[in-house]
């Protein structure tokens, strides 16, 4: 790799990182605000300030899109709304550092959810990396009676929506414009969400600037900046790389969570923690390649 190209990868794998460092954080910011503001209601609000300023910043590709196009982004939507829902709610119910590391179980999913989409057989290390993420799981977030908590049951649904939508965007993203699908999938769950939220709960009290400023990094930095430069990113680095580096977006939320929610971590969190990230790492990275092309360099 010459110069310019490793540069150009390099930059591109740290704008990745960043995006992780910001999803991180985000779970944090989502607790803090869950303290003023109703989950659906939070959702709304953060997904139609984005949605509304992709909107129009690309309504001129917006505006080309056919029907089919919209409701194919829409479709793809209806998992990117159910995977926020089921998380937000669960955040309710449990701490940021467990539920960034459940949410990042959806990796390992993936295979899975393949299998129904395309009949085909994922392999042997799909099926390993699957029971030592539920073993790791189940260190992090089992309780004295052996049962889960509602906010990691729920944070699980949310890994699984989020798998759905993994392998829907996989599905689309050749046959749709990415801004399009972009664009239109974030403003379909701020549109969902803010239905539901007219339904199902009561309407919020005056916002602080404290739970505004959360709102505000939530949609602007979580939602349209991480998914743009996600999708601009992984044009110009490999996948195997962008997947380890979103990642870590698990390894961030817990320290944010120690540092600015004040949470313990057991002994046996850690290690819970840390079988997770070993399944979501094992999972991505071909391991026989990985060592492969050492033993040739040292050959």
């Amino acid at each position: 790799m010459n110069k310019n190209a490793f540069s150009k990868t390099l930059m591109w794998d740290l704008s990745l990182l960043l995006v992780a460092m910001v999803w991180g954080g985000g779970f944090v910011v989502t607790k803090n605000a869950l303290a003023a503001i109703t989950p659906l209601y939070f959702l709304a609000v953060r997904f139609m300030i984005a949605g509304l300023i992709m909107l129009i910043v690309f309504f001129p590709r917006i505006k080309k899109a056919s029907i089919g196009d919209i409701r194919n982004s829409c479709i793809v939507g209806v998992f990117l709304a159910l995977g926020f829902i089921t998380q937000t709610i669960g955040a309710n119910y449990t701490t940021p550092a467990k539920s960034s590391f459940i949410t990042g179980i959806n990796v390992v999913l993936v295979p899975f959810v393949l299998i129904a989409v395309t009949k085909k057989f994922p392999g042997k290390k799909a099926f390993v990396t699957a029971a030592i993420a539920f073993l790791g799981m189940s260190l992090l977030s089992l309780n004295e009676a052996l049962s889960f908590g509602l906010g990691d049951t729920l944070t699980l649904f949310c890994a699984f929506f989020f798998a759905c939508h993994i392998v829907s965007i996989g599905y689309y993203a050749n046959k749709l414009d990415t801004y399009v699908l972009a664009s239109i999938q974030i403003l379909f769950t701020g549109v969902c969400c803010t239905i539901l939220a007219l339904v199902f709960e009561p309407a919020p009290a005056a916002l602080n600037i404290g739970v505004w400023s959360g709102i505000i990094y939530s949609a602007i930095l979580s939602t349209l900046a991480a998914f743009l430069i996600q999708n601009l990113a992984q044009k110009n680095t490999p996948s195997t790389h962008a997947a380890i580096i979103l990642c870590l977006e698990s390894v961030f939320g817990a320290i944010a969570s120690v540092l600015f929610w004040h949470e313990s971590m057991t002994f046996k969190m850690v290690i819970g923690c840390f079988m997770i990230f070993a399944a979501i790492f094992v999972n991505e990275v071909d391991i026989k390649a990985l060592f492969g092309s050492s033993k040739e360099k040292s050959t």
